[in-house]
């Protein structure tokens, strides 16, 4: 692997919207099949089926997408900041519909977005390591300015997805796609706040430090 190059802002964009389609795909689709047996189906039972489903489908495409608006979006002006708060409600909505639970140890401040952002990156960087479920503890020291985060994933058989330890130091992947264009805007993120991200697999714990 070679250092990490800035990708153009048109790449960027054109990658990181291919991850965000991807992620909302499932559910939007679940919707239009649910729709599909209600238009097909006399059966109550099977008409009440679909409704279930139309109902949690539309809750995970709302949470994945306010969670793409803050994690990826412009979410503010230029030198905004945000609100902790708004960042736990939607990464607690987000997790809702994933195998890990979200151990939320920050107290409410407002800090600069690229941060908040940065810190919602590493929340999906921590739930890739534990795919089979398990606990993400988010953790925060040091001022909102300067602030230290931690995260660990504990779970069973937690990894370091492939790669991924190399790209976060700040090497380019072998490839360049929707899939990897996720730590990649993570490291970027982290760059502009003046932030080095590490992370670490020690025992059952995989750690995730920027500061």
């Amino acid at each position: 692997m070679s250092d990490l190059k800035d990708l153009t802002s048109l790449e960027l964009s054109a990658l990181v919207a291919s991850r965000v389609c991807h992620d909302i795909i499932s559910p939007v689709g679940a919707i239009t099949n649910g729709l599909e047996v209600m238009d097909e189906e006399g059966s109550e039972d099977m008409r009440e089926f679909a409704m279930d489903l139309i109902r949690k489908s539309a809750r995970q495409a709302s949470a994945k997408l306010q969670f793409a608006r803050l994690a990826f979006g412009a979410a503010g002006s230029a030198g905004a900041e945000i609100d902790l708060g708004d960042a736990k409600v939607v990464a607690e909505g987000f997790m809702e519909n994933e195998k890990a639970n979200l151990i939320w140890q920050l107290e409410r401040h407002y800090m600069p977005k690229n941060c908040v952002k940065l810190l919602l990156n590493l929340i999906l960087i921590a739930n890739q390591c534990i795919p089979r479920g398990g606990d993400i503890t988010v953790s925060m020291e040091g001022e909102p300015s300067a602030p230290r985060f931690t995260l660990t994933a504990e779970g069973v058989n937690p990894r370091i997805p492939l790669g991924m330890k190399e790209t976060l130091a700040g090497e380019e992947p072998e490839r360049v796609d929707a899939h990897s264009v996720q730590p990649i805007y993570a490291v970027l993120l982290a760059r502009d706040s003046n932030i080095k991200i590490d992370i670490e697999k020690v025992d059952d714990i995989v750690r995730i430090v920027a500061a």
